[in-house]
């Protein structure tokens, strides 16, 4: 199960069944998810960017504006995935769009490759005019390259690091149907590799290429980029690498000779007798004939299969 096939499969479950009469959810069109990837991407780049200027104006102190800058960026990536996951899946990054496409082609669910075409401009296109809107909320020069060198070796490896973690995150939780908790998983994510990374964690080549847009605390010189976006590439290699691995299906065992294995019957009425109910097939209860019924019977026999 991937990131977007866990989406609608969250929403699928927590949606109550439409009443006669009414109009049945419709998927959302292409151009509608499109959309919210360039607004949700821009909206994330805006608020890093943004919030970077501000912490900038307020104090000099690094390591308060780094602070005042990741949780901003907390707080608004959260809302951004809550909002529009249920259009897009929330993407809002290139190798996230890309790692499901390569997850749905080898047979799971997921972006096809058309989708992926169209995902990944929109996402550049809004992380670029994100930078932009900052730079114009704050009064700083619509475009001005940046010239915040990013290109040291221990950078790359933050880089690599924090992709890779990600990817891992995110899949993960598809893997594990629990992708309703990545508005604060993903957020929470984020806002610690801020910190415990040393390129403070861009771990988004749409986002890199954004920020090269602005010559602000947040921004990254164009020479820069290529190499966070390759490194940010090794670590969603890594990240899927690490998913199979942790998250290996597991596999039946052979039946052992000589040895019975009790039948799903057999086993939830052992359940019920252990929890205080009288079972008809158990030893030494007299009182046969009584079956059980209702939710809690089909429940024991057919819940632990």
């Amino acid at each position: 199960m991937t990131a977007t096939e866990a989406t609608e499969h969250d929403r699928a479950g927590d949606a109550t069944a439409p009443a006669p009469g009414a109009t049945p959810p419709r998927t959302p069109a292409l151009p509608a998810k499109a959309a919210a990837e360039l607004v949700g991407t821009a909206a994330l780049v805006a608020v890093v960017v943004g919030s970077g200027i501000q912490a900038t104006e307020l104090t000099k102190d690094v390591g308060l504006q780094l602070l005042a800058n990741s949780t901003a960026t907390v707080f608004g990536l959260g809302v951004l995935i809550a909002l529009l996951g249920p259009v897009s899946g929330a993407h809002f990054n290139p190798v996230i769009t890309l790692a499901e496409w390569w997850t749905a082609r080898r047979g799971g669910a997921g972006v096809t490759l058309r989708e992926a075409a169209v995902y990944v401009p929109a996402q550049v296109a809004g992380a670029i005019a994100g930078a932009v809107l900052a730079d114009a909320m704050f009064g700083e020069p619509l475009v001005k390259w940046s010239t915040h060198d990013r290109s040291a070796g221990h950078l790359l490896l933050g880089e690599v690091v924090a992709t890779a973690g990600l990817i891992l995150l995110i899949f993960g939780l598809a893997r594990t149907d629990r992708l309703r908790f990545a508005p604060v998983a993903v957020a929470s994510y984020i806002g610690a590799a801020y910190w415990f990374t040393s390129s403070t964690s861009f771990a988004n080549p749409a986002v890199t290429i954004g920020r090269a847009f602005t010559d602000t605390f947040a921004g990254i010189a164009p020479s820069s980029v290529a190499g966070f976006i390759g490194m940010q590439i090794v670590g969603a290699v890594i990240g899927l690498a690490l998913v199979a691995l942790v998250f290996m299906p597991g596999r039946l065992m052979p039946p052992q000779a000589g040895k019975t294995y009790p039948d799903a019957q057999h086993v939830a009425e052992l359940d019920q007798h252990h929890h205080g109910r009288v079972h008809p097939r158990c030893p030494g209860h007299p009182a046969r004939g009584h079956e059980p019924h209702g939710p809690a019977a089909q429940e024991g026999a057919t819940g632990r299969q």
